[in-house]
């Protein structure tokens, strides 16, 4: 029998960016989709919770089954207007703030937007000049600075290292650069020179070739550059490259951004920044 229609709202008083990932791994772990999913980011004032608990309950009029609320609503007031609605609400701050402040012996501050606002500056300054380094240091576009680097990913062209370096630099401040393997480098047969000097920073991503075909078809359809058998013939130089010369490695074509990230700085070492 099919799942009735429902709507899933993610409400919060800053982006919603941290809630809205929180609820995505918890649908994970249900295989049908069940609900129509709403973010209702930046409600930080009574009229606009008000506002809000409207529409809530107009879903709830509209649809089979009752709205899902999921809230990360800081202000106790505003949370207590939510409450109101006609929906199950899921409370983040009311699940967990008043144990864990229980368990460390501190009251919860009750300040907005911590998390993604820019109350550190510090950090917010490290999380920029990462996202620059990693734009500046892109596809070996220089190699002046490339010292400043904590990690160096190499792998052959479309096989993830830029959108991996831009989430390290985003997430955790790396100085993540990236450095690709050419045709070029497979047929000297030696080590790129620009490389040689940081081989204890350098991470290889390595892809199926069927996955690396279908990634350079949509870029260049037709091309040598998308054929299979030159897929095949690039993935397997750069593997034995990576193999000759004990460089550690991690196979991209299952794996998403968020998890190649974390074990890349796992099996590295690097250092993660807040």
């Amino acid at each position: 029998m099919a799942n009735p229609s429902r709507t899933l709202f993610i409400i919060s008083d800053r982006t919603g960016i941290t809630l809205e990932n929180l609820v995505r791994t918890l649908l994970s772990q249900f295989d049908d989709q069940c609900c129509d999913r709403m973010v209702l980011p930046f409600l930080d004032t009574p009229a606009k919770i008000d506002a809000a608990v409207r529409e809530i309950d107009a879903a709830a009029r509209d649809d089979e089954a009752p709205p899902v609320v999921f809230s990360s609503i800081v202000d106790e007031g505003m949370r207590a207007q939510l409450r109101k609605a006609n929906a199950q609400v899921f409370d983040i701050f009311d699940t967990y703030l008043p144990q864990l402040s229980a368990a460390i012996g501190i009251p919860s501050s009750g300040h907005v937007g911590r998390s993604h606002g820019m109350g550190d500056i510090g950090a917010y300054d490290r999380r920029v000049e990462a996202v620059n380094f990693a734009l500046n240091f892109d596809d070996g576009s220089r190699f002046k600075g490339l010292d400043k680097a904590d990690l160096i990913l190499i792998g052959v062209s479309r096989c993830g290292k830029t959108p991996t370096c831009l989430y390290l630099a985003m997430q955790y401040a790396v100085l993540a650069a990236n450095f690709p393997l050419t045709e070029d480098d497979f047929m000297l047969g030696g080590f790129p020179e620009p490389l040689r000097a940081h081989r204890d920073r350098l991470f290889g991503l390595t892809i199926s070739p069927d996955r690396l075909h279908r990634i350079r078809e949509e870029r260049r359809p037709g091309s040598d550059y998308a054929s299979l058998p030159r897929c095949r013939q690039e993935v397997s130089a750069a593997e034995n490259l990576f193999r000759s010369h004990a460089i550690p490695f991690i196979d991209s074509t299952t794996v998403s951004i968020e998890e190649l990230a974390i074990e890349i700085m796992q099996r590295v070492g690097v250092e993660r920044h807040y």
